[in-house]
């Protein structure tokens, strides 16, 4: 099974033997394959042997690679992550409008119930509003209740003045720790068969993540939280460093206690599960 996030920082060539990734550096390390669940390479001075990129991708570990300023910018994503991945796409294709808004008015709720839970345990007053905005949520949320709590919830945290489009920390951390999310759930989605274009409700042209936007949503919450306990005046590698041990956050989800990147992998599984068969009730959320 793997666990381990390994992060490449600093000069060094990667290359495999024996089973294992060969790390070297200053030093040479040695880590199994089949113990890596992620590979982060922040340093842009790291070369690969192609031998080792098709190890890694063929036991599904996810290879994130940083640009210059150590910020995430491109993964590894093989063609082929299951045995029926022809089959699992077909299905894709072929889930109804009304599933998939059906799926999406159940991801909404819990991403705003999530968002509101977090208010309350600061004791932010607006909490009761986003619980309202569940109350009121519509078939698909055609009322964009997403978007209204959203605006709130930002601001009860980070201010009035705080928006998600400017250049600042708060930021700069809430996207590093987005993007550590997101690659957890399209690693899921290829592993399972499907593909990450086909969303549910994202449906952007220029975004090859659809899917995995979509699916993510109840988990940035638990980024935000990190966030607002570092209360970042400045985002640089040790704050990096900081946000990736975010995959260590433990949640309950299906009965037991669970470290992030396999509560992900139970709760995607549930929901192609729930899109399959139509029926909601099969997805299972995480609780803190």
């Amino acid at each position: 099974m793997s666990w381990r996030t390994i992060v490449i920082t600093s000069t060094a060539k990667l290359d495999y033997q024996l089973g294992c990734m060969v790390v070297r550096g200053e030093e040479t390390i040695k880590v199994h394959v089949n113990e890596i669940e992620m590979l982060i390479v922040e340093s842009t001075a790291v070369s690969f042997t192609a031998y080792l990129m098709n190890e890694l991708i063929k036991n599904k570990v996810k290879v994130i690679f940083c640009d210059e300023k150590r910020n995430p910018s491109s993964e590894l994503i093989p063609y082929y992550g299951s045995h029926d991945t022809s089959a699992k796409i077909r299905h894709q294709v072929e889930w109804s409008e009304e599933n998939k808004a059906a799926v999406w008015t159940e991801i909404v709720a819990e991403k705003i119930r999530k968002q509101a839970e977090h208010l309350q345990e600061r004791n932010k007053s607006e909490a009761s509003l986003l619980y309202q905005y569940i109350k009121e949520l519509a078939f698909g949320d055609e009322t964009n209740r997403e978007g209204h709590a959203a605006k709130v919830y930002f601001n009860a945290l980070f201010g009035k003045d705080f928006t998600r489009t400017e250049d600042s920390p708060l930021n700069a951390a809430l996207n590093y720790g987005y993007s550590i999310i997101l690659s957890l759930f399209t690693r899921e989605i290829v592993s399972n068969g499907y593909i990450t274009q086909i969303g549910l409700f994202h449906d952007n042209m220029f975004n090859q993540f659809n899917l995995a936007c979509d699916l993510m949503e109840p988990y940035r919450p638990i980024v935000d939280r990190f966030v607002v306990e570092m209360k970042p005046t400045q985002f640089e590698k040790d704050e990096k460093h900081h946000m990736i041990s975010i995959l260590n956050q433990e949640v309950q989800i299906d009965g037991r206690k669970e470290i992030l990147g396999k509560a992900v992998k139970i709760y995607t599984r549930s929901v192609f599960d729930a899109l399959n068969d139509q029926d909601i009730s099969q997805i299972k959320f995480y609780m803190l």
